[in-house]
């Protein structure tokens, strides 16, 4: 019946909240059905009901850890901006901030991208939850490209293309700054700055051309492919 419905919701996630914090107090590996039952005050069959086994209320934490670790969120003020680069920018501080605001949910992350090595269940579900966030940078890395596009010199030109893989490339390191500054975050919490990250992060934009008013140097545009591509070599080392 409907209203016996929503208590089974609130128990539910009540389960979860409870194995959120075992998880982090104790890790991934101590999320048991016996643990977390005591976590939230209630009996292993109930947690069983709900979940019914441990596999189960271990991916569905998952779910959870990468809905808050590998989501875009675009805030209101940032779908405003009517400049693609500025959006950009403005977009990667935003999340800088959200991810470095509370780490536990990071070094989750971490911890379940490590347990995918010899999960697939979990590497699949990590390595679709990346793809999905380097497609929603992708988007706003288009617009910049657009953009950034030279004016023709004379009538009949062609405007000069930028390649999709410079796009990818470009998303794929907005992700590795935002995930690089949550990584530092976790690593060193007290001596961390989110501000100096953001700085640094923006230097690195510019030497790949994304400038502060939007538009692309000519020598930034010839190279930006390469430099997109070594980037992305040094953040994922």
């Amino acid at each position: 019946m409907p209203g016996q419905k929503a208590p089974e919701e609130h128990r539910r996630r009540d389960i979860l909240s409870a194995a959120y914090d075992v998880a982090v107090r104790h890790g991934v590996e101590a999320l048991t059905v016996r643990a977390v039952a005591a976590r939230a005050n209630v009996s292993h069959g109930t947690v069983l009901f709900h979940f019914n086994r441990r596999d189960k209320l271990v991916a569905a934490l998952l779910d959870n850890v990468l809905e808050a670790t590998t989501v875009l969120r675009i805030p209101a003020e940032v779908e405003r901006l009517t400049r693609p680069a500025t959006r950009l920018r403005t977009l990667l501080r935003a999340e800088m901030e959200r991810l470095s605001g509370d780490p536990r949910q990071f070094r989750l992350f971490l911890e379940y991208w490590a347990l995918g090595v010899r999960d697939a269940m979990i590497r699949r579900r990590v390595s679709a939850a990346l793809d999905g966030y380097r497609r929603a940078f992708r988007t706003i890395c288009e617009a910049v490209a657009r953009e950034d596009r030279p004016r023709p010199r004379r009538s009949g030109a062609s405007r000069r293309r930028i390649s999709q893989p410079a796009i990818d490339g470009l998303a794929a390191v907005a992700v590795s700054l935002v995930h690089g500054c949550a990584l530092q975050a976790v690593i060193d919490p007290k001596n961390f700055s989110v501000l100096q990250h953001f700085e640094t992060a923006s230097g690195l934009l510019n030497g790949l051309g994304v400038a502060g008013n939007g538009t692309m140097p000519s020598a930034g545009r010839r190279g930006v492919r390469s430099r997109v591509a070594r980037s992305v070599t040094l953040s994922s080392a």
